[in-house]
């Protein structure tokens, strides 16, 4: 697990995937966007693990993680960095569950239930995923998801055997 100094602020956590394009690198680049945020710092990243897709079977795997960090920026402010760095990374938004060169999806804010137009939190789905729940799990176990539980208890619901560690969490900023 990466650790980087904490800040004040709201405590998110992010997953990050991606299966196109060195999926490896596209998710260890966007862990260093993440820590160049405004306002907001990384707190741990977890290691990278490859899985099956969850969509269309006819596309490569995908390498998954999870980040942590805290941030003062709003719900929403967050939200829009995190697409800008989709974007950077050449995200399209063609078919749902199709293949992408980086999805950042925002899991937890705080332990705060959202329903926006453009934003649901706790992530629809995140409690019965587990390319998210055992990257989430490695660097929060006791995050609570609220309507579902803790992390790790969500996680021992699923059997580990599609996922497969690839790398270990990307090397920490320097600060």
């Amino acid at each position: 697990m990466t650790v980087v100094t904490s800040s004040s602020g709201t405590l998110a956590a992010v997953g990050l995937g991606s299966n196109l394009d060195d999926p490896v690198d596209q998710v260890q680049r966007a862990l260093r966007r993440l820590a160049e945020l405004p306002r907001t710092e990384l707190r741990a990243a977890s290691s990278l693990y490859r899985n099956p897709p969850m969509g269309p079977q006819d596309q490569p795997d995908y390498v998954n993680a999870a980040a942590l960090l805290t941030t003062e920026l709003a719900p929403l402010d967050f939200l829009t960095e995190l697409q800008g760095i989709e974007a950077a990374h050449g995200r399209v938004r063609a078919i749902r569950w199709g293949p992408r060169t980086l999805d950042l999806d925002l899991l937890l804010w705080g332990e705060e239930e959202l329903r926006l137009p453009t934003l649901t939190v706790p992530h629809p789905g995140l409690h019965e995923r587990v390319f998210v729940l055992y990257p989430l799990a490695e660097i929060g176990p006791d995050l609570w998801v609220p309507g579902f539980g803790r992390v790790r208890e969500l996680a021992r619901r699923f059997p580990e055997s599609e996922l497969v560690r690839v790398a270990p969490p990307a090397p920490a900023p320097d600060v």
